[in-house]
């Protein structure tokens, strides 16, 4: 297999000045509901980039769940991996991509924990077993077999029984408020569109990047 000589051409759009919005977040949410509309895969699924307590960059896929002027909101394990190294370092990165529309979306800010009262309201929400399994599952730690998580599963399941899941405490949602934000449009020749939008003194000033 050579893999050296998959290639494909990028011609499926274009990115002009003109189709830019003053604020990056309106620019995001047309490009979010146009995903949506053409059905790629995960539209919502994003990369979210750590410093890990060992130095070295970490990255995973999450679910964007909410998102608005004032950012990116995901939920997690607060004990997770990321959200050790989030709460030793909040800059964080994300990552939007959709091949199917030969688009990514580049995002840096600051991560910070949401209200209680909100992990909570959106916890609710959420499928029986996924509740049930915030609670079975120690996110990050080292466990001994497959079979210890399942049998954490069923000990949770018979101490709620048919009454309320509550959040638990460890659990919960992260908004990430951007300071940049990088929209890229693959185009013929490598030739790519990139218009970075950077926030400086609470204004945001847009400038378009070479490929």
């Amino acid at each position: 297999m050579k893999i050296d000589e998959i290639r494909e051409e990028y011609t499926r759009g274009s990115l002009r000045r003109s189709d830019l919005t003053e604020e990056p977040m309106g620019l995001f949410s047309v490009w979010l509901e146009q995903a949506v509309e053409a059905r790629v895969d995960e539209p919502t699924a994003m990369v979210v980039s750590t410093s890990g307590l060992d130095g070295f960059p970490q990255s995973r896929v999450v679910l964007l769940k909410s998102f608005d002027r004032e950012g990116f909101l995901f939920f997690t394990g607060y004990n997770s991996q990321k959200g050790k190294a989030i709460a030793r370092d909040p800059k964080v990165a994300l990552l939007f991509f959709w091949p199917g529309m030969q688009r990514q979306i580049r995002v840096t800010g600051m991560a910070t924990k949401v209200t209680p009262e909100m992990s909570a309201d959106y916890f609710r929400t959420r499928p029986l077993n996924s509740r049930l399994g915030a609670w079975a599952s120690p996110q990050s730690e080292v466990i001994p077999s497959r079979s210890t998580l399942e049998e954490r599963f069923r000990e949770v399941t018979r101490r709620f029984g048919e009454g309320e899941v509550p959040c638990p405490g460890h659990w919960g949602g992260y908004r990430v408020t951007p300071l940049t934000m990088e929209f890229w449009q693959g185009r013929a020749n490598r030739l790519h569109d990139r218009f970075i939008y950077t926030l400086i003194d609470g204004e945001w000033n847009i400038a378009r990047l070479a490929p």
